[in-house]
């Protein structure tokens, strides 16, 4: 992992400690599992805290082995490892950054190593960085934006399709910026609406060998994220209070839509965005 790389991520804190964050985000399945992803082996990236969390916990109820992959919160991934085996599942965890290829090929060659094999892709992983005016973003920044938000899912899925058979599934996630805008987040959003057009041309590129391409497009969620660098102290004080529900949604909330398109309930998806956002209506 390259240093360089982790110190300017953390000029804003960030990821971020789950652990730090008061109140707590709520990752825990809300309904017992019934097998939807028995047998399954699914690798999550920024699995060590919020969504990325809840998803693998969810995942792991559902009856799926999770690989956790993360930056470099060791403490938060150390707990969702434990959750996942607590649900009677088996968990690996593999600390790199992904705007690495060569790391994604070390990782997923690490996930077959330890389980032979690999049945859903997570890319989840992000990061974001506030500013008011374009001519504050500086050229590391926006390289950096665009390596761990776009290239990342590139590599990761560069690194798995050989080893993803028909009824596989990769889930990307997107965000409701991409349809919205962000006057503060201008490379974030720019970097997931790459995301959603690599989601809908990578499901063109993939679905006649049967492998469903879909995304999620959360809206302001409760996780790290925000609070630990991306988001402004006056964008928090108001955090999620603009949707029509009126308050930020938590990563159990936003869990269910990637356990969907992950199983076979979405058998007949792909190329598509589900929106758990709070009520703000899109056009997607």
């Amino acid at each position: 992992m390259n240093d360089t790389v982790i110190d300017m991520i953390h000029e804003d804190a960030l990821p971020g400690h789950e652990s730090a964050l008061d109140p707590k985000p709520d990752w825990e399945p809300r309904y017992p599992g019934s097998g939807r992803l028995a047998g399954k082996v699914a690798v999550i990236t920024g699995a060590d805290s919020g969504i990325g969390r809840a998803v693998a916990a969810l995942y792991a109820r559902e009856g799926a082995d999770v690989a956790i992959l993360y930056l470099c919160e060791h403490d938060d991934a150390a707990m969702t490892a434990d959750i996942v085996r607590q649900e009677g599942r088996k968990a690996l965890t593999i600390a790199g950054d992904i705007g690495d290829k060569d790391f994604c090929t070390r990782a997923i060659a690490e996930v077959i190593d330890t389980f032979g094999h690999i049945d859903v892709v997570v890319n989840n992983a992000g990061e974001q960085h506030p500013d008011k005016d374009i001519t504050d973003i500086t050229e590391e920044q926006l390289k950096r934006t665009f390596q761990t938000n776009i290239f990342g899912m590139f590599y990761m899925v560069q690194a798995a399709s050989p080893h993803l058979k028909s009824g596989a599934a990769i889930v990307n996630c997107t965000s409701v910026t991409m349809y919205q805008g962000s006057k503060e987040l201008l490379d974030y959003s720019a970097t997931k609406g790459a995301i959603t057009a690599f989601t809908r041309s990578l499901s063109e590129n993939l679905v006649s060998k049967g492998i469903r391409v879909n995304a999620v497009a959360p809206g302001p969620i409760w996780t790290p994220l925000n609070p630990m660098g991306g988001a402004t102290p006056e964008k928090l004080e108001t955090f999620g209070e603009d949707t029509p529900m009126g308050r930020p949604g938590q990563p159990n909330e936003v869990a269910p839509a990637f356990l969907f398109l992950a199983c076979e309930d979405a058998s007949y998806m792909s190329g598509q965005v589900l929106h758990p956002n709070g009520g703000t209506v899109v056009n997607g």
